[in-house]
């Protein structure tokens, strides 16, 4: 009998640090620092915050399947868009070249001359996994997460690290 009572609370303190090791990046993770209505990151070492007026997210049903998409845009011009295809729910979407339904855009307008912007986009061929993005709360108004990404510059080949993201948008 002492035995099975010591077999008993072995299994029972693996069950209980079983639960409690889960990771709360498995329903998306935390909601990041985003103030309402904006989306957040580091975009190379330097900060990007979005104006409320300028940031949105969507979705939009179709054909049994759901897609989000989340933008925001600065003053400066510079903006990100992500978009999340077959979104089913809270959780992690990332950004690689083997799943073409996630996918993230980095902007930078030139004002003074249009055809001059550049845009950055993630994945790319043979990127593998560049980022994700996790929802970590979506209602019928709201949505927030966090996210960061590797994107590439067709144009010149470069590299932006977009880190830190985070986004509050308030869904349309």
């Amino acid at each position: 009998m002492k035995t099975f009572n010591k077999t008993f609370l072995v299994v029972l303190a693996l069950v209980a640090v079983n639960f409690t090791s889960c990771k709360k990046d498995d329903d998306g993770g935390g909601g990041g620092s985003a103030a309402q209505g904006t989306v957040v990151a580091k975009v190379g070492g330097s900060s990007f915050e979005s104006l409320e007026m300028t940031s949105a997210a969507s979705e939009t049903n179709a054909g049994g399947s759901t897609t989000i998409t989340l933008q925001g845009s600065d003053t400066n011009g510079r903006a990100i868009f992500m978009i999340i295809n077959q979104y089913d729910g809270p959780g992690t979407y990332e950004f690689s070249d083997s799943n073409v339904f996630v996918n993230a855009t980095y902007v930078e307008t030139n004002i003074s001359n249009p055809m001059d912007s550049q845009t950055w986009s993630a994945p790319y061929q043979n990127s593998g996994v560049v980022g994700e993005v996790k929802v970590s709360e979506k209602t019928d108004t709201n949505i927030k997460g966090t996210f960061h990404f590797k994107a590439k510059n067709m144009n010149d080949g470069s590299i932006k690290d977009i880190t830190d993201g985070s986004f509050n948008l308030n869904l349309l």
